[in-house]
């Protein structure tokens, strides 16, 4: 063996004798096992891999695949986390106050959230432990309910089945940010072995009535109106099928008929590539349902329910709606009802909020991509980005929420229904007001890191000049800070005639983001139909041109 090797065999040992998970010390064990009898290469990148560095700690806490080692997510880890923000908290001014701990249905999440408890009881703290695997945005709301100093929900969302998260929400009930993140990060490396990290009992387990009065609140946000609506749900294997039932029901309206292959959670995700209603196929399954049954709306959450997405019947079938046109239907309910405040979203979301927050006298927004940069905008009434994250009560809910998002969305679908509307209708409304805002994205799945450094690079050392025959009228790079924003690693090209591009890493998957939109005028003699098709174009043309001049390639 090399000594490079030798070095890699005795820190996996090391690890494996303060593991206390027997299934990743026989994990480790076997790989180690398998290295010294053969040594093959892919054995060894392997084992690298596992030690190669710490799995970061960052705002949007730890995410990454199962397994031993440091760089991946395990109880070692998570045990380090939990002692690392116990001592964050006890620096704060926190010591003895409460801690909530939430977790979804993956693997090993309820024992993640055991362990956190552990730590936290025998680091002084009072812990409260979820009742069941639950939706993320309650974990958000019983920080508040409670008046807890912190929470921590151990999810993955939507990230494929083998890998599984830890999210930490400080005692406002938003996500952390910068320095939080990096001064949490401190703590963990201080941490000794694993023997020397106290640990108590394994917290209080909280009542139902905790899970009740959270979907009391948001079923409490509908009004009186019409609830003649066929409803086809798919929680995609996750955790939001009861706690959406339950509040439709509360709020007047028939049990949505539930995708049954889908319905119970499942760690695994049989049915999906990815369980995220984004990816192509995702929602197949309901969207067949719909047209069987002949419902009127389809409506979806992400494994851990803080997501919504949502299709539509339209003239060529079933037809998702993106990000940004839920995000532009809820902002229309929402300023129709009169809701005041500042409608909030993030750089990569339509700029059509800031119109239609302007157009009712609201005060409107930007914030780096992130519901941790949203939820903390002052005097809040809606914020959204365009990756299907929706706040509509930020009173209870400091966070995104795909199930209140959800009963919105469904209310509005009645009252149109009731009036021989739809939703597609109020968004062609929408449009022929402030022009059609149409936007698109050019998504890069890469398994080397740096494919994404390098088209960054590529871009920063040579900024495009036009992008699908529009002229770039300005070129930002955000590392700099741009617009009060704090600096982020992502590039701002704003185009002619009121396009827009913006490329960054994505925070949470190996994959490069480019955000595209568009602005075209909706002329009377074609109208919105036109309008749609002249974008496609233009956006055909963006996404082909960015490509380029990042070199991913074409599609």
């Amino acid at each position: 063996m090399s000594p490079d090797v030798d070095v890699l065999l005795e820190r996996a040992r090391s690890w494996v004798a303060q593991d206390p998970d027997p299934r990743t010390r026989a994990e480790l064990e076997q790989l180690v096992a398998d290295v010294l009898s053969d040594g093959d290469a892919s054995l060894v990148a392997d084992l690298a891999d596992r030690f190669h560095g710490t799995l970061e700690f960052g705002t949007a806490g730890l995410r990454g695949a199962l397994g031993a080692g440091p760089n991946r997510m395990n109880r070692v880890v998570v045990l380090r986390a939990a002692a690392g923000l116990a001592a964050y908290l006890r620096d704060q001014g926190h010591a003895g106050g409460s801690v909530v701990i939430g977790y979804d249905a993956r693997h090993n999440s309820d024992v993640f959230a055991r362990d956190t408890a552990e730590v936290m009881t025998g680091a002084g703290f009072t812990a409260w432990v979820m009742p069941r695997a639950l939706p993320t945005p309650l974990l958000a709301f019983a920080i508040r309910e409670l008046g807890s100093v912190a929470g921590i929900m151990v999810t993955a969302s939507h990230n494929p089945p083998q890998d599984n998260g830890y999210k930490v929400y400080l005692g406002d009930g938003s996500q952390i940010v910068s320095p939080a993140d990096s001064e949490i990060s401190r703590h963990i490396s201080a941490v000794g072995t694993l023997d020397a990290v106290p640990r108590g009992s394994a917290g209080t387990t909280l009542g139902e009535d905790i899970v009740d009065h959270y979907l009391d609140t948001v079923a409490g946000l509908a009004g009186d109106g019409p609830r003649d609506l066929d409803i086809v749900y798919t929680p995609l294997h996750g955790v939001g099928a009861t706690s959406v039932v339950q509040v439709l029901e509360t709020a007047g309206f028939s049990a949505p008929r539930v995708v049954a292959e889908q319905e119970l959670p499942d760690p695994a995700f049989p049915t999906v590539g990815f369980p995220n209603p984004e990816e192509p196929g995702a929602m197949d399954l309901a969207l067949a349902l719909a047209e069987r049954t002949g419902a009127d709306l389809v409506v979806a959450n992400d494994p851990d329910a803080d997501r919504c997405a949502a299709a539509v019947p339209g003239l060529q079938g079933w037809q998702m709606l993106r990000g940004d046109e839920v995000g532009a239907l809820l902002a229309h309910r929402l300023l129709s009802t009169g809701k005041q405040g500042t409608y909030a979203t993030s750089i990569v979301s339509s700029s059509l909020l800031g119109k239609l927050a302007a157009a009712a006298d609201q005060r409107h927004e930007e914030t780096l991509t992130g519901f941790k940069w949203i939820s903390r905008v002052d005097d809040l009434a809606f914020g959204y980005e365009e990756a299907l994250g929706y706040c509509v009560d930020p009173e209870h809910v400091r966070d995104k929420d795909g199930v209140s998002a959800l009963l919105v969305l469904c209310e509005l679908a009645a009252e149109l229904k009731a009036e021989g509307r739809s939703l597609l209708d109020v968004l062609d409304d929408i449009a022929t007001e402030h022009g059609l805002h149409a936007t698109g994205q050019v998504s890069v799945r890469v398994d080397d890191l740096a494919v994404i450094a390098d088209a960054m690079q590529r871009l920063r050392a040579a900024p495009p000049q036009t992008l699908g025959g529009l002229s770039v009228e300005t070129s930002e790079d955000l590392r700099d800070g741009v617009a009060g924003l704090p600096p982020t690693d992502g590039l701002r090209y704003r185009l002619a005639e009121g396009g827009r591009v913006i490329v960054r890493p994505s925070g949470t998957e190996p994959k490069i983001k480019c955000y595209l939109e568009v602005v075209v005028p909706v002329e009377p003699s074609g109208g919105v139909p036109a309008a749609r098709i002249v974008a496609a174009g233009r956006l055909d043309a963006i996404g082909a041109d960015i490509r380029a001049a990042a070199g991913l390639g074409a599609h």
